[in-house]
C-alpha cells in the first residue's frame, strides 16, 4: 500500500488528483496491491466522473478473487451504464461467478457480444464450468478452439482433475506433449499431480516426479509440497519423507502436508515429532494443521497428547478452535473407548455440534458396544440427517453384533420404508497401468469365476492357520455357513485375489476402498500377508493399512 499512498500524494502535490489518465494509473496501482488496497480502490475509481471500460475491468479484476460479489456488481453497473465488455472483462468476471456458483447465463452473453471466439474468455469459459462440475460443457468450450495454448491445455486438464476424472486429465496432459510444443509449466503440473493423487496411483506419481525433474521445472514450494501430498495419497511415506527433506524452503503448507500424510498412515508419533519441528522453526500452525496433529492423535490412541495440542490451539496460538478440531476429540475419545467423556465433550461445545460428530460417537458407540448411547446419538443424527445410509447401517451391525435380531430387523424395515439404499462397495486395483473395479459379490468381471474359486481356496489354507471370518456384523439374520459366504466376495478380497493370481512378483499389492474396511477383511489381509510374504496396502475411506507379515500399521487401533 505505500506505494499506492505515495503516487496518490504525488498526484495531489502536483494538482492531478481529479485528471483522468492520472486516476487509471492510480487505479491499476491499487489493483497490483489487492486485497489489501480493494476499500481504497473503490474510493479512487469513484472520483472519477465517466469511469471507461478499462477502468471497470481493473477494479472487477481487482475484486474477482478476494471480494467476488464487488466484481459481479462492477460488472452489472457497468452494463447498466452503457458501457461494452471486451476480452479483459469476462475472464474476471467468470472467475469471480464460479466463487460465487453463479452466472449460469453469462455464456450466452459472451456469445451475444460476439467474444466467444476470444481465447482468453475460452479459458476462463472452461474453469468456469470446471469449478460447477459442468465437465462435458468444459470439453465442448475446450474441443471448440482451434489454436489452443499453454492456459487451455491447462485449464482443462485442471477441470478433469477437479472433478474426479484422473485419467481423463492425464491422457489430456500426454496429448498435450504430442499436439503442441508447450512446456509444462507449475500450474499445468499441480493439476497433474492432482489427478494421480486421486489415483493413487503410486507408479504413475513417480513418473510425474522424475518428469518434472527431466524438464528442469523449478521445483517451488508449491510444487515439493503437491508432491508429499501425492505420494502420500499414493501410499508411500517415505517417497513423502524424501521430498520434505530435498525441499531447502517449506511453508506451513509443506509441513501440514506431511502431518496429514504421516497421520493417515498410522505413524502418529512421528507425525507429532514433526509439528513439533515445525514449531520450532517460528513457524504459526493453521487450522489445518492442527486438524493433522489431532488426527494423528486419535488414530494412534495419543489421548493426552490430544488434549494438549486442542488446548494449545486457544492457549498459546489465541485461536478458537473449529468444529472440526471439536469433531477430531471427539473420534480421538470415542475411538479410545471414553464414550461418556465424549458426549460430556459435545455438551460443553461452544458451537451446535454437526451431523458428522454426532455419526463419529454413533462409530465409536457401535464399536465399543454401547448401544444406549448408540441409540442417543442416532435420535439427534435422525434430527440432521435422516436418510444417510451408513448410520443406519451402523446402528443395525450393533444389534446384530449382540443377537438383538427383532432391533436389527426395525432398523432394516425403515431403511427400506425409507427407501434408504446401501452404497455398495468396490474396490480400485491398479496393474501394469491398467484399473481393475471390483464391486462386493459382483460376476461382472470377466475372470469372476476363477477369482471366486481361487479366494475361497486362500480362506480355507489360512483357516488351517487361525483366521476365522468375522461374522458378527454380517447384515443378515442368517446362517453361519451363508454369513461367511457374504464376507467372502468383499471388493478388497476379490481385488488382492485378483492380484495374487497375476502378479507373481514380490511387487506391493495396492487397493483402494470407497468404505471403511470391515474387521473380517482387515483380519484376511494380514494372514494374507504372512502366508504369501506380501505387502499389501489398503487406503480405505478414512486411512491406510500396510499389512506385512501378519500385522498392520494401526496395530489394529482403528
Amino acid at each position: 500500500m505505500n506505494n499506492v499512498y505515495k503516487l496518490h500524494a504525488r498526484l495531489i502535490k502536483t494538482g492531478l488528483q481529479n485528471d483522468f489518465l492520472s486516476l487509471r494509473s492510480l487505479l491499476l496501482t491499487c489493483a497490483a496491491s489487492t486485497p489489501v488496497s480493494l476499500s481504497y480502490a473503490r474510493s479512487v475509481f469513484a472520483r472519477i466522473p465517466f469511469p471507461d471500460t478499462f477502468a471497470y475491468n481493473t477494479l472487477i479484476r481487482a475484486h474477482a478473487h478476494s471480494s467476488p460479489s464487488h466484481a459481479v456488481s462492477l460488472f452489472s453497473t457497468m452494463r447498466r451504464d452503457g458501457l461494452s465488455a471486451d476480452h479483459f472483462t469476462f475472464p474476471f468476471v467468470l472467475k469471480a461467478c464460479a466463487c460465487l456458483q453463479i452466472g449460469h447465463d453469462t455464456h450466452a452473453l459472451i456469445i451475444k457480444l460476439g467474444l466467444d471466439s476470444d481465447i482468453y474468455t475460452q479459458n476462463a469459459l472452461i474453469s468456469f464450468y470446471g469449478s460447477f462440475g459442468s465437465v462435458a460443457r468444459a470439453l465442448d468450450v475446450f474441443d471448440k478452439i482451434s489454436e489452443k495454448d499453454l492456459v487451455t491445455w491447462s485449464s482443462m486438464i485442471s477441470c478433469f482433475a477437479k472433478n474426479n476424472f484422473g485419467y481423463e486429465a492425464l491422457t489430456l496432459f500426454q496429448e498435450m506433449q504430442l499436439a503442441e510444443n508447450f512446456k509444462p509449466d507449475e500450474i499445468t503440473m499441480l493439476s497433474v499431480i492432482s489427478a494421480v493423487s486421486s489415483l493413487g496411483a503410486l507408479e504413475l506419481g513417480k513418473w510425474v516426479d522424475a518428469f518434472i525433474s527431466r524438464t528442469g521445472l523449478k521445483r517451488t514450494v508449491s510444487l515439493g509440497t503437491a508432491l508429499i501430498d501425492m505420494y502420500s495419497r499414493c501410499g508411500s511415506v517415505d517417497d513423502c519423507m524424501k521430498v520434505f527433506n530435498g525441499m531447502p524452503v517449506k511453508n506451513v503448507l509443506t509441513w501440514t502436508a506431511l502431518i496429514n500424510g504421516l497421520a493417515v498412515h498410522g505413524r502418529s508419533k512421528d507425525a507429532l515429532k514433526v509439528f513439533y519441528e515445525m514449531k520450532k522453526t517460528g513457524l504459526k500452525p493453521d487450522h489445518v494443521t492442527f486438524n493433522g496433529v489431532l488426527v494423528a492423535c486419535s488414530h494412534g490412541g495419543l489421548v493426552d497428547d490430544g488434549w494438549g495440542v486442542f488446548e494449545s490451539i486457544k492457549m498459546d496460538y489465541g485461536m478458537e478452535p473449529t468444529v472440526e478440531h471439536y469433531g477430531c476429540m471427539v473420534d480421538l475419545l470415542g475411538r479410545a473407548g471414553l464414550l461418556y467423556e465424549a458426549f460430556e465433550f459435545v455438551d460443553r461445545m461452544p458451537t451446535w455440534p454437526n451431523v458428522v460428530i454426532w455419526r463419529t460417537l454413533l462409530g465409536a458407540c457401535v464399536k465399543h458396544n454401547e448401544l444406549k448411547l448408540a441409540e442417543k446419538a442416532k435420535e439427534r443424527i435422525y434430527e440432521l440427517d435422516p436418510n444417510h445410509d451408513g448410520d443406519y447401517v451402523l446402528l443395525s451391525n450393533a444389534y446384530g453384533g449382540v443377537g438383538r435380531w427383532d432391533e436389527k430387523a426395525d432398523v432394516r424395515n425403515l431403511m427400506r420404508e425409507k427407501k434408504v439404499g446401501k452404497n455398495p462397495g468396490y474396490s480400485l486395483l491398479t496393474v501394469e497401468q491398467m484399473v481393475y473395479e471390483f464391486l462386493s459379490g459382483d460376476n461382472s468381471h470377466p475372470n469372476s469365476k476363477e477369482i471366486k474359486e481361487f479366494l475361497i481356496s486362500v480362506i480355507d489354507d489360512l483357516r488351517i492357520e487361525g483366521y476365522t471370518p468375522y461374522t458378527r456384523n454380517v447384515l443378515h439374520d442368517i446362517e453361519k455357513e451363508e454369513k461367511e459366504q457374504s464376507l467372502s466376495y468383499h471388493s478388497e478380497k476379490l481385488a488382492v485375489a485378483f492380484a495374487l493370481l497375476n502378479c507373481k512378483d514380490r511387487r506391493t499389492i495396492r487397493v483402494i476402498k470407497n468404505l471403511r474396511i470391515c474387521y473380517d477383511c482387515h483380519c484376511f489381509m494380514k494372514h494374507v500377508s504372512k502366508k504369501f510374504d506380501r505387502k499389501i496396502v489398503v487406503r480405505d475411506r478414512n486411512r491406510f493399512h500396510h499389512f506385512s507379515k501378519g500385522s498392520c500399521s494401526c496395530q489394529d487401533y482403528w
